[in-house]
């Protein structure tokens, strides 16, 4: 039995869309989540964060989120005060956050991605914004 590679992805995010295609790049046909439309669970996130060796602080996205102007970036604002913001504002979860037999990280940069697959996709792989990451002859780059 092989077990699948889940992503837990924004449509709308350059990453998560990169990562995405170096997932497909490289021959799996990934479990695509996508959590803007279907949410988190509170057990969900902890264990994500628990295996990828995450905070929920860690995992704030600050960037393009409403986190500052909700006060989640203050020092005295607790794990469960983020968790519980992270299940009501899905998008306050930074991404993408990728499951493999390898582990789950959160794939920032998209690159990271690499070290969770078996094999890397055949090259020469740009990201959206013409970054090569594996050249022609299938060497990574970054």
């Amino acid at each position: 039995m092989s077990f699948p590679v889940v992503i837990h992805h924004n449509p709308d995010c350059a990453t998560s869309r990169n990562v995405l295609g170096i997932i497909r790049a490289a021959g799996y046909a990934p479990v695509v989540i996508d959590y803007l439309k279907q949410g988190w669970t509170r057990p969900q996130l902890l264990a994500l964060f628990a295996a990828a060796g995450l905070t929920p602080r860690d995992a704030l996205r600050v960037a393009r989120s409403p986190a500052e102007e909700m006060g989640l970036t203050a020092a005295d604002v607790t794990d469960d005060q983020l968790l519980d913001a992270m299940v009501a504002h899905p998008i306050l979860v930074n991404r993408p956050i990728v499951c493999t037999p390898k582990g789950v990280r959160l794939c920032r940069p998209s690159e990271v991605v690499l070290d969770l697959l078996d094999r890397l996709p055949p090259g020469p792989l740009a990201k959206e914004d013409g970054q090569m990451i594996i050249d022609a002859e299938g060497n990574r780059l970054v």
